[in-house]
């Protein structure tokens, strides 16, 4: 392969990217409830259909959030010669809610300068684009190349990814040995390669209580109090255990190679959806979730047992207390190596066109590399995209028009590398 060229015929599609990221961000794909799905994968469709890809588009019936309003569509596009190895792009479609903040129109895709304003620019409709432009330019140049290539747009990431990539790989469509190689251009920064993530445990606690007069709570026993009690004992006990905790994961930013719990939310005693004065109530319930962040030293027995130890020591000190654990979501904590030939193609492709070696980094969060590890049983798998990661989620969220250029030419570079099978 001629690099130049291929930057060369990348570049020259500036206006095109640009377009592309555009209309992909004024298709509000807000998720929850998972909004304008089918209008992505539609757009998708036909323009992948133009390019002459194969395309699946595949409902995830059954999955959580799944309805008839609120479909959770997907769409693989794939075209194949001869036997050689299978090189998938995956990119989320869906965005979080718009908030508060904006200076800018949130679906607009509006350009400023060298920037692209909107919902979903940075996570990761810019990702999305860049790779769209990096495999259509490489076919362009190279229509006779050996092997696969797949590009998908899947649901749900922000919701866990069960409807998107969690169901596919289910399938055996995103997963071993249909696929050999994925990259997923989430926004780590372009002159970074993610090797993986942290692991997590979601639960619900709830302490329980008995109701009563709240004139009289000497005659009821105050969920929320026992609430306190447990929240003092995390304080005291839990929290300063999980600050000693440190891993030789290389996870950015620096605050996340420790151990972590963040209190998600508490509920408990008069519902706050009645806007009048409440009633004279003592709580029976009180509940809370807990997000708790683990390292890849740590096991997930060991971290449920930490939490599970606290509570029942509470129910042997503190008269009356009663509590319920219910687990909601677990995400073992994933590495690929920095020897997998994903890894190793992405990085030689950064140093070319960047001319520096990538810092390589672990996701202080979770995304869809579980479930292509866990389910897919597919180890040799990445995350890297254009985007500054601390631009997700924000207000006036955006995308650099020349990372997307860089991060299509280091993707159409890694491309050709994987299906040709290059060593160092």
């Amino acid at each position: 392969m001629d690099q130049q060229v291929l930057a060369e015929t990348i570049k020259a599609k500036e206006d095109e990217l640009v377009a592309l990221t555009q209309d992909l961000i004024r298709i509000p794909t807000v998720n929850p409830p998972g909004e304008f799905y089918t209008d992505c994968v539609e757009y998708l469709n036909k323009r992948f259909k133009s390019k002459k890809f194969e395309t699946q588009i595949i409902r995830a019936k059954d999955t959580p959030g799944d309805t008839d309003q609120y479909p959770r569509q997907n769409i693989i596009a794939r075209i194949s010669n001869g036997h050689g190895p299978c090189v998938h792009f995956n990119s989320h479609i869906d965005v979080v809610a718009v908030g508060s903040g904006w200076t800018q129109p949130p679906f607009e895709g509006k350009v400023v300068g060298d920037r692209i304003y909107g919902r979903g620019s940075c996570d990761m409709k810019g990702g999305l684009a860049a790779s769209i432009i990096a495999v259509e330019s490489y076919l362009e140049l190279y229509p006779g190349f050996n092997g696969s290539i797949e590009i998908s747009g899947t649901a749900d990431e922000e919701t866990g990814g069960y409807g998107g990539v969690g169901y596919l790989a289910e399938k055996g469509i995103l997963a071993k040995p249909r696929v050999d190689h994925v990259i997923i251009p989430e926004p780590l920064n372009k002159d970074r390669i993610c090797l993986g993530h942290r692991g997590v445990w979601w639960a619900e606690i709830e302490t329980l209580g008995k109701i009563a007069h709240g004139s009289m709570p000497f005659d009821g026993d105050s969920a929320i109090r026992h609430m306190q009690a447990l929240l003092e004992r995390f304080e005291k006990e839990l929290y300063p255990l999980l600050k000693k905790k440190r891993t030789d994961m290389p996870v950015v930013p620096d605050g996340a190679k420790e151990s972590t719990m963040n209190i998600n939310s508490i509920h408990g005693g008069e519902s706050e959806e009645f806007e009048g004065l409440p009633s004279p109530l003592v709580a029976d319930s009180c509940r809370i979730i807990i997000d708790r962040r683990f390292l890849i030293e740590e096991k997930l027995e060991e971290v449920k047992s930490e939490v599970e130890t606290i509570l029942n020591n509470l129910g042997k000190d503190r008269e009356g207390f009663l509590y319920k654990l219910r687990d909601l979501f677990e995400v073992i904590p994933s590495m690929t190596s920095e020897s997998a030939p994903v890894v190793q193609a992405v990085e030689r492709a950064i140093i070319e066109v960047l001319g520096t070696k990538p810092e390589m980094v672990v996701s202080p969060g979770t995304y869809d590399q579980k479930h292509i590890d866990r389910i897919g049983k597919l180890e040799d798998c990445i995350a890297y995209g254009p985007g500054i990661l601390t631009l997700a989620h924000q207000a006036d969220e955006y995308v650099n028009i020349s990372d997307m250029l860089d991060s299509a030419c280091v993707m159409g570079f890694a491309l050709d590398d994987l299906l040709n099978g290059k060593k160092q």
